[in-house]
């Protein structure tokens, strides 16, 4: 049986008018819809086809990255787990990238809903004031890691509509 990603949930516009944490959480949730969007529908094969030479870059590659990022700053920063990346290490820096020909979508997808949901659960338990001691840029708010993985998705996601157009030819915001 072959592997195609299911379809995408619906995807909600962030709030016109609201608050600043209301706005900025449904700003996220939005680009992680449009993320969704992007990889719906695709077979595996599709998922694991590179962008151009020399980037090793693919939409399942962009799964496992964001997967990483997700837990990375809301776990283990924003929470203060002891978490390490699944995709990538210090000695494979690249691995969320260039690991993928064998990587299982399926179970790569289900990684990133589910860091999704534990960042919401973290998210849910912080103000935006709170902060955490990060090892490379030191004390950050749970306000700029808000705004920067909404920066994250929207970037990647400009990524991901240039390799679905390669792929199928689909584009769409």
């Amino acid at each position: 049986m072959t592997f195609t990603v299911p379809a995408a949930p619906e995807r909600e516009e962030a709030p016109y008018v609201g608050d600043e944490r209301a706005t900025l959480e449904g700003f996220l949730d939005y680009h992680r819809a449009t993320f969704a969007r992007k990889v719906e529908g695709l077979t595996a094969e599709q998922l694991r086809l590179r962008s151009v030479e020399p980037s090793s870059m693919s939409l399942l590659g962009m799964v496992r990255h964001l997967a990483d990022v997700e837990r990375g700053w809301w776990q283990g920063g924003v929470a203060g787990e002891d978490v390490a990346p699944r995709y990538w290490s210090e000695a494979d820096p690249d691995g969320d990238f260039d690991d993928v020909d064998d990587a299982d979508p399926a179970v790569d997808l289900a990684e990133l809903a589910t860091q999704q949901d534990l960042a919401r659960a973290v998210l849910a338990a912080h103000s935006l004031d709170d902060t955490f001691e990060h090892s490379r840029q030191g004390t950050t708010s749970v306000r700029w890691v808000l705004v920067h993985l909404v920066e994250e998705y929207a970037r990647h996601n400009g990524h991901a509509d240039l390799l679905r157009e390669r792929i199928d030819g689909a584009t769409g915001e």
